[in-house]
């Protein structure tokens, strides 16, 4: 009888991990695809799983049947689409559905110009924590047992919205020392907890957090897009440097900048371009920061310069190749200039980073002026073939000639949806 139950179990066991495979494969299949006319879809399912077209408007398209594969080329397909439904079936059972968003050849105009940037955060980021004294002499920590980490980002206190430090101070002395309700994200879920403010002097309460609403650096302009106005930039996010996490923006503004100094890169010490934002006149707004770079919409393109008459397309991957391309970057303000690079190794299926392909620079005057990649360069375009094939993103520290660079056409769909 034992026997039997342990074969019962094994065979519940099996049956419960076979479906946790099948769920996790189709959970992973995201809801919304954006693709290049020329680009195909390839999916990569388990045994079982299909894909079969829902919905499209011309008459001239094939379905899809049972296939993993979509070609957007097939066809007129991505001319007289933009947007189809495929349906992702389980033994032909529709279990989920995606929206596949075509957009069509577009040209952008590669930049290479350094700018500033300021970000505000939604709310204020939790940036540390420490002991404080109350008017007694006596230690306290309010945060202790609250559940609010490092990273976590405080939205409201008491219902009322937190937009800045300034407003989270007149919330916490308004308390009085009464306990307040903190609303906060952690992990990208919504959370609330209580907390009790200290009196350390007449009037003035705090709770042991260290907060920022603002976050500002040096980079450079990826590509502008004359059509919409937007433009990319960095080709990674923007990371908090206490928390090490991506900062969850409201908005932000994209300004000049002027170069102080140029530290060169050496084995083991990253160099960096040194420069100064605030001050600096503010030439576009900052929508989105994302781990494949920040995008937002240029309102002052003559000051950085745009010549329309250099626009580019964007390469798929499929046309990059190993070997010899160009790197654009500024090393002083308004002067940009091509530097040679070699491409080492191209990822051509990595869809989870923003480390695409493994580049050297090879350059004489770059390497003796930087000594390679030195932050700062993070979003300098990368020209193939007279095409744009992707973005400098970070570099090798224990050897600054090498770096990794994000696929262009990552950036542009990540751009699409800037509003």
């Amino acid at each position: 009888m034992k026997i039997k139950k342990n074969i019962f179990i094994s065979i519940i066991i099996s049956i419960l991990l076979i479906a946790l495979i099948y769920v996790s494969d189709i959970t992973n299949i995201p809801d919304s695809i954006i693709l290049f006319k020329e680009e195909e879809l390839n999916i990569n399912t388990i045994f079982g799983v299909s894909l079969n077209t829902l919905e499209v408007s011309s008459n001239n398209i094939d379905g899809i049947n049972n296939k993993e594969t979509i070609p957007a080329s097939s066809g007129n397909y991505a001319n007289k689409e933009e947007t189809i439904n495929v349906g992702v079936n389980l033994f032909g059972i529709q279990v989920k559905e995606v929206s596949v968003n075509i957009i069509e050849d577009i040209e952008v105009v590669p930049l290479g110009e350094l700018i500033g940037m300021k970000l505000y955060t939604n709310g204020v980021l939790v940036v540390g924590m420490s002991e404080i004294y109350g008017q007694n002499n006596q230690a306290y920590k309010p945060y202790e047992n609250t559940g609010i980490k490092e990273g976590d980002t405080i939205t409201k206190i008491n219902d009322e919205e937190i937009i800045s430090t300034e407003d989270m101070v007149q919330s916490i002395n308004n308390s009085k020392g009464k306990q307040i309700k903190v609303t906060y994200i952690h992990n990208n879920k919504t959370l609330e907890t209580n907390i009790t403010p200290v009196e350390t002097d007449k009037n003035n309460y705090k709770v042991g957090l260290w907060v920022r609403d603002t976050a500002a650096g040096v980079g450079t302009a990826t590509f502008y897009d004359e059509k919409t106005g937007n433009v990319a930039m960095l080709g990674h996010g923007i990371l908090d440097v206490d928390t090490e996490e991506l900062i969850d923006i409201s908005d932000g503004k994209i300004t000049n900048t002027n170069v102080v100094s140029i530290i060169k890169g050496e084995n083991g010490k990253t160099g960096r371009i040194q420069g100064i934002v605030e001050g600096q006149k503010d030439i576009g707004t900052i929508a989105k920061n994302t781990y494949y770079g920040v995008y937002g919409k240029l309102y002052n393109a003559n000051e950085l310069k745009v010549n329309t008459s250099q626009s580019t397309k964007i390469a798929l991957r499929n046309e990059i190749k190993t070997g010899e391309a160009t790197l654009i970057c500024a090393l002083e303000e308004g002067k940009t200039k091509e530097y040679k690079v070699e491409i080492e190794k191209i990822y051509l299926n990595n869809n989870s980073n923003n480390k695409s392909m493994l580049l050297k620079v090879t350059d004489e005057e770059l390497l003796e002026r930087t000594g390679g990649i030195i932050q700062g360069m993070s979003g300098s375009p990368i020209i193939q073939n007279g095409k744009l094939i992707g973005a400098l993103t970070h570099v090798l520290v224990q050897n600054p000639t090498q770096g990794y660079a994000v696929f262009a056409d990552i950036m542009v769909k990540q751009m699409n949806d800037v509003k």
